[in-house]
């Protein structure tokens, strides 16, 4: 409790009579109690952001994986943000010319690629479905670290549960190098 102690002078004036002046007395009790209210509040309903870990597959050295063509959808990095795909292996897909080019945009980009491959992969493949989506992550040498950080994003966003990156074939490189 704290009080605010003002002097009274008692001057006499002649024919002025004064009132006289009380101490102030003012209970700053319900405002420590609100303060610690209000922090307790703050401290339970505030939700600290928490550090998150990527699981990153990479290739191990030794015998290749084979891996079926309808399941794999590789992604190629370039210089200048570029962004290619194709699906199933690399000389099927330089032969018939069915190598893409994509951004990350959320509607039209790599988002909607990976999820159109899943949806196919949900009619046509029984045993595994979606699951059996195999993303391999494949960056040039130009490209950049973002655009290896926003495609693993992708693949979290989506839930692609198997993905890898890699490094880029000498052919995929050269194919690259060809489009600038």
């Amino acid at each position: 409790m704290t009080e605010i102690n003002i002097p009274t002078y008692n001057r006499r004036r002649v024919g002025v009579a004064r009132a006289k002046r009380h101490s102030l007395k003012t209970d700053m009790t319900p405002m420590v109690d609100l303060g610690f209210l209000l922090i307790t509040f703050f401290v339970m309903t505030v939700q600290l952001s928490k550090p998150s870990v990527v699981d990153l597959n990479m290739t191990k050295d030794g015998f290749p994986v084979l891996l079926g063509n309808s399941n794999a959808l590789t992604i190629l990095l370039d210089k200048n943000d570029r962004v290619y795909y194709y699906e199933g292996d690399w000389k099927d897909a330089s032969r018939n010319e069915k190598i893409f080019q994509t951004n990350f945009s959320a509607n039209s980009g790599l988002r909607k690629v990976i999820q159109e491959k899943q949806q196919w992969l949900d009619s046509h493949d029984q045993k595994e479905g979606r699951k059996g989506l195999m993303l391999l992550i494949k960056a040039g040498n130009g490209s950049s670290y973002e655009n290896l950080i926003n495609s693993l994003d992708e693949a979290l966003i989506n839930v692609v549960e198997k993905y890898a990156v890699l490094s880029a074939e000498p052919d995929e490189t050269a194919w690259m190098k060809k489009q600038q």
